[in-house]
């Protein structure tokens, strides 16, 4: 943890803001069936389902294919932040967000790249302890994206925060000169900036099927600007500064947990220690 804003209202009315939350209702007008992130009025991601007893979730769906980077912030974003208001950054993606309650978080992050199914997967790992396997499949949840671990500490005794970036789309899809660009500056000691919409999704397994039925706090960032910086950071072993929007009208969480946030995530970094 850098530096934590005040909460603020940001956004535009979600009809014009590029990304927006939205629930898919079930065909012949039944109840909700998909908690959804929306890019471009496609969906873009499928998120933690509202029960609070789910599996947490951030699935990409095959119509997520845009990013939401600004030109204007290029430079700005260049180096390191020091300051969530610096340089009009919050005020200018704000502009992209739907109109609710914010709050701005300025981390360092130290990403290291996922593949789902392989080595350090939560949705294989943590996950199936808490839960299980899916009941339907027989196998673990599967986000079809690879992302970014970054950070995992204690709550309590009886729960633990674990935070993720991820990007809009793939990093197959960076361009391969920009990420060694990205590389070679941070090696020279370049901390470059990127920025994120983020939730807060507090899931508690209630089946009895998991090995440790801890509650997970799931604090997602979603990438709005900085997707090539995020793959040169792994690659290089490098930290990068995270400028994350936490929704607050669209978390699972309430208004204590997103109060305890900031003091959670200046903590230390530690992993779940759960029984053999």
């Amino acid at each position: 943890m850098i530096k934590t804003g005040d909460p603020r209202t940001l956004g535009v009315p979600s009809p014009e803001a590029r990304l927006h939350f939205d629930t898919e209702l079930q065909e012949l007008g039944g109840g909700p069936r998909r908690r959804l992130l929306m890019v471009d009025g496609e969906p873009a991601f499928e998120l933690s389902f509202y029960c609070g007893t789910c599996p947490l979730l951030f699935r990409r769906l095959e119509t997520a294919s845009e990013k939401l980077s600004l030109e204007s912030m290029q430079e700005p974003l260049a180096g390191a932040l020091d300051d969530p208001d610096d340089s009009g950054v919050i005020d200018a993606f704000g502009a992209l967000l739907p109109e609710g309650e914010y709050l701005p978080l300025l981390l360092r992050v130290e990403p290291r790249l996922i593949i789902p199914g392989k080595e350090g997967d939560y949705f294989s790992d943590e996950q199936v302890t808490a839960w299980g396997v899916d009941q339907f499949w027989g196998l673990p949840q599967y986000p079809h994206t690879p992302y970014y671990r970054t950070f995992e500490t204690a709550v309590d005794t009886a729960t633990h925060l674990y935070e993720f970036v991820v990007p809009m789309v793939p990093p197959t899809w960076n361009e391969r000169e920009h990420v060694e660009e990205y590389v070679a500056l941070m090696e020279q000691g370049t901390v470059p900036t990127a920025v994120a919409i983020s939730t807060l999704d507090v899931c508690q397994s209630s089946l009895g099927l998991a090995d440790d039925p801890a509650a997970h706090w799931g604090l997602t960032h979603f990438l709005l600007d900085g997707h090539h910086k995020l793959e040169a950071a792994a690659a290089a072993g490098r930290p990068v500064r995270l400028l994350s929007l936490l929704t607050l009208g669209e978390s699972l969480a309430g208004a204590d947990d997103h109060a305890r946030l900031p003091a959670l995530r200046a903590q230390s970094r530690s992993a779940r220690a759960t029984a053999s």
